[in-house]
């Protein structure tokens, strides 16, 4: 059982970011996405400088209509996002539906400005224009990439400390934890084996609030009771950010219920019981 420690403490080492400079723009992700198509890009390149855009895609049509498919990233849109506008006459369509004619690549490069920046030159090469555009998507998944840095700063930390434990496993391991949670069919961010005891772990990071914080604080609330109220088990949440500030209320609640709540800086806590 962990010592008692004070709330206030706790909520004054709450971290502003766990992010590194690394972590700003996944660049190897960058460069496979853009490899994936540069060859059409470098093909629709043929389609900058071009006085009468209309004549040019049809040229280009007719060498390789495949090209087009990839136009949907000039815009700053995946297909397997399936995007959606509204035509001239009020009809709803999918923007990858723009690229199954010429005439309809010609209606999308118009509306959507392409062609005047194709014509004018302002951008001299496609390949280098969707890299600019892929980092700046990249940078927008940052905030959905704060859970995953906050599981690697955790993993890295067991690692060195010489600690086994397995990654996202589900309750069902478990027969008597998922008799526990009933039809909640969770799935644990770490299980760590030690003596007699096996702590399941939950990590995560909020820089910054919301509603989400309140209902991760009441759900851990009500899931810590169940899984320690198993013998052999114990449930462990680590978490960190700034953004439980905003929602501190809900976290001092879970902090009387949980005795194993543990931040970035207090995890040695953790550590040494796991190393005793």
């Amino acid at each position: 059982m962990p010592m008692p420690k004070s709330f206030q403490a706790f909520m004054s080492q709450l971290r502003e970011t766990n992010v590194t400079l690394k972590d700003y723009v996944d660049f190897p992700k960058v460069e496979a996405n853009v490899d994936r198509i540069s060859m059409k890009l470098h093909q629709l390149n043929y389609l900058i400088g071009q006085a009468d855009m209309a004549a040019a895609v049809k040229n280009l049509w007719r060498e390789n209509h495949t090209v087009f498919s990839v136009l949907g990233i000039l815009i700053a849109i995946r297909d397997k996002d399936k995007k959606k506008a509204i035509n001239h006459i009020g009809e709803t369509r999918l923007l990858t539906s723009y690229f199954s004619s010429p005439e309809d690549v010609i209606i999308f490069l118009d509306e959507t400005g392409l062609t005047r920046i194709f014509q004018t030159r302002q951008v001299k090469n496609l390949v280098d224009y969707v890299f600019g555009i892929e980092v700046g998507l990249d940078s927008n998944a940052r905030k959905n990439r704060g859970g995953h840095i906050m599981e690697s700063i955790v993993s890295n930390i067991l690692t060195e400390n010489s600690i086994f434990f397995r990654k996202e496993i589900y309750c069902t391991e478990f027969p008597l934890i998922k008799y526990a949670l009933g039809t909640d069919k969770k799935r644990f961010d770490f299980v760590i084996p030690h003596g007699t005891t096996t702590y399941l772990v939950e990590v995560n990071f909020y820089s910054g609030g919301g509603s989400k914080l309140n209902e991760v604080a009441r759900a851990y609330t009500e899931l810590a009771p169940k899984i320690n109220s198993v013998p052999g088990y114990e449930f462990v949440w680590i978490t960190d950010g700034i953004g439980w500030k905003s929602a501190s209320n809900k976290l001092q609640e879970a902090f009387t219920v949980i005795p194993h709540i543990y931040n970035l800086t207090d995890i040695n806590d953790f550590i040494s019981i796991l190393k005793s």
